[in-house]
């Protein structure tokens, strides 16, 4: 066993083409906040619960580092897991579709706290968001 101990999740960066429209679906449908802005770099950082979302617009200084945009022929990421608390999936489920995203079924599914309920949606730029409640 090594000395390195992973709690959760701290931050993961996503690519994208178009900045505001990320920012909205973020922060109006997911209820994430602006951390910190370093437009100079290309790059805005969300606050998601403890975690963190960092924007980096493909045309910027650290997204042209990452070649082509994200598009239908190929993404930079599956899928990654916010957990969510409390989760009434049916109430996401209708949150969602108040801001016009659709989501998929809720579902039990195994996560970093075992199995338990959760929901997909595809943010603007087809990245896969995966919302998830406690074990149980």
């Amino acid at each position: 066993m090594t000395g390195i101990r992973i709690r959760e999740l701290d931050h993961l960066v996503l690519r994208v083409a178009e900045l505001e429209r990320m920012l909205r679906f973020y922060c109006d449908v997911l209820g994430c906040t602006v951390e910190r802005r370093r437009d100079e770099l290309g790059l805005v950082q969300l606050r998601a619960g403890r975690s963190m979302i960092d924007l980096v617009p493909v045309d910027g200084p650290i997204g042209r580092k990452g070649g082509a945009s994200p598009g239908p022929e190929g993404r930079n990421l599956d899928h990654f897991c916010l957990r969510v608390e409390p989760f009434d999936g049916e109430a996401i489920r209708s949150e969602l579709r108040a801001h016009g995203v659709e989501a998929g079924p809720v579902e039990m599914r195994f996560g970093a706290e075992g199995r338990g309920p959760s929901v997909y949606v595809t943010d603007p730029e087809g990245n896969v968001v995966e919302l998830k409640g406690p074990a149980g």
